[in-house]
């Protein structure tokens, strides 16, 4: 079972950001514990045939990559979003039903522990080498904010996908 806390143990900024950014992490992955392959490849929403659990994953992972990669270090993009277009806007959630569940958490995981020694090798005011839209360069401490608030609203998907497939809840 996913252990997981949102109390950091120390009080400074980053400890806090960096442990909450983790929560989320975790919250998502405690989510998948015990969801069978074939239910987490389902998409019970019709309106949402890209939501399943499988996708969600796929889709926070490469969302890191975007705002760590992409936008801090100003790298080029790779994976699946390199193949987004306005017609598949999300790749990453189509292709995530072809790659196992526990692949994905554990692509999941091994690039969340590389992001976290990338926070802890730069200073929270450290500018992104790349503008969002709207043309400013945001800074690594608003990177963090995003992605707590993107993990956390996709936590709420999976709660959703979750319940509607196998009928468990919590977590």
């Amino acid at each position: 079972m996913t252990q997981r806390t949102d109390t950091p143990p120390a009080w400074d900024e980053r400890t806090q950001l960096v442990t909450f950014l983790d929560y989320a992490r975790d919250t998502a992955r405690a989510k998948c514990e015990g969801v069978s392959a074939e239910d987490a490849r389902k998409a019970p929403l019709p309106s949402s045939p890209l939501m399943t659990m499988c996708g969600l994953i796929s889709h926070v992972r490469w969302v890191e990559h975007y705002w760590f990669d992409v936008v801090f270090l100003g790298e080029e993009l790779a994976g699946p979003l390199a193949e987004a277009t306005d017609d598949d806007p999300d790749p990453e959630m189509r292709t995530a039903v072809d790659i196992p569940l526990s692949q994905l958490l554990a692509e999941y995981e091994e690039q969340s522990a590389r992001y976290r020694r990338l926070v802890s090798d730069h200073e929270l005011n450290a500018t992104a080498k790349r503008p969002i839209r709207d043309g400013r360069h945001v800074d690594l401490r608003w990177v963090l904010l995003h992605l707590i608030e993107e993990t956390s609203r996709h936590n709420g998907h999976l709660d959703v996908v979750r319940e509607l497939v196998d009928g468990r809840t919590g977590a």
